[in-house]
């Protein structure tokens, strides 16, 4: 039965990426849906010209920006690229989508803030300093400073530790190294929340269903370790290797990361009515369908 109700306009950008992928499914799977999915070959958000032209043209109620440039240790390779992409891009899409009356939602990152508190962190504490961020975090919390001042519609979704079938991502890369390596050592002095990528792409479309703005952190439930999330990877996938733990100081990296960036989800869950089921339950559903 038809309702005569026009269809809600959403455009997607980065939408073959880890979480545009699973986002572009869920909402084209929506008969009250018109779904635009753009790629990078599509279109690149620091294009200013073709972003405010397309916008224009296909004038969607809803702009979802997917779009980043997320290796944190290639952002301080790139630095400018990064800002480019993360920060000026955002700007400039979040004014393209004000301009043409359409919400916008940003997906941001628990990098922006710099693991020195004790608890989780909560929607009102304020990120940086930009001293202590790596350039990823610093060009991510440029483009949630840029959507901020733009005005209009807006939401920022804050994730965290983002794992899923459609992109490289940390549990995917442990899972290739567990098949050639006997043994593995994994940081376990780096405490977040886990995000599954579908699970993230359906809370996204249920705060966009309630109109909710601002900034709201997504995560799924728990806490753990990268290496707790390593080690339960690979016991899931029935792979021999051993993980090990180590420090932080014993595996440097190029870019810092934060020592804790657990994101407090509250509310999420009091706008939504439910919080994302358990990180481990999550994984277990990843690896099933990855094994199958």
């Amino acid at each position: 039965m038809t309702t005569g109700r026009s269809p809600i306009r959403y455009v997607v950008l980065g939408s073959g990426g880890l979480l545009g992928t699973p986002l572009s499914a869920l909402l084209g799977s929506s008969g009250d849906i018109e779904l635009h999915a753009l790629r990078h070959a599509d279109l690149d958000i620091t294009q200013e010209p073709r972003v405010r032209a397309l916008l224009a043209a296909l004038r969607p109620d809803v702009v979802i920006n997917c779009a980043a440039f997320t290796r944190v240790d290639e952002c301080e390779r790139q630095a400018e690229l990064a800002m480019s992409v993360n920060g000026r891009g955002a700007e400039i899409v979040a004014a393209a989508a004000r301009a043409v009356g359409a919400r916008f939602v940003h997906v941001s990152t628990d990098y922006v803030f710099d693991g020195s508190k004790a608890g989780a962190y909560v929607e009102e504490d304020v990120p940086g300093p930009e001293t202590a961020l790596s350039a990823y975090g610093r060009s991510k919390l440029a483009g949630e400073r840029a959507v901020q001042a733009a005005g209009g519609d807006w939401l920022i979704v804050r994730t965290s530790w983002v794992f899923g079938p459609a992109g490289p991502n940390f549990v995917a890369t442990i899972l290739n190294l567990a098949r050639t390596n006997p043994e593995l050592r994994v940081v376990s002095d780096q405490r977040g929340r886990p995000t599954y990528a579908p699970d993230l792409a359906e809370a996204i479309v249920a705060l966009t269903e309630r109109s909710a703005s601002g900034v709201v952190h997504v995560a799924n439930s728990g806490v753990c370790t990268w290496y707790d999330l390593a080690r339960q990877a690979v016991a899931l996938a029935g792979l021999p290797a051993q993980v090990r733990p180590c420090t932080t100081a014993e595996f440097p990296r190029p870019a810092r990361r934060p020592a804790n960036s657990v994101l407090d989800t509250t509310r999420f869950e009091t706008i939504v009515g439910r919080p994302l089921r358990g990180w481990m339950e999550a994984l277990g559903a990843y690896v099933e369908m990855i094994r199958a």
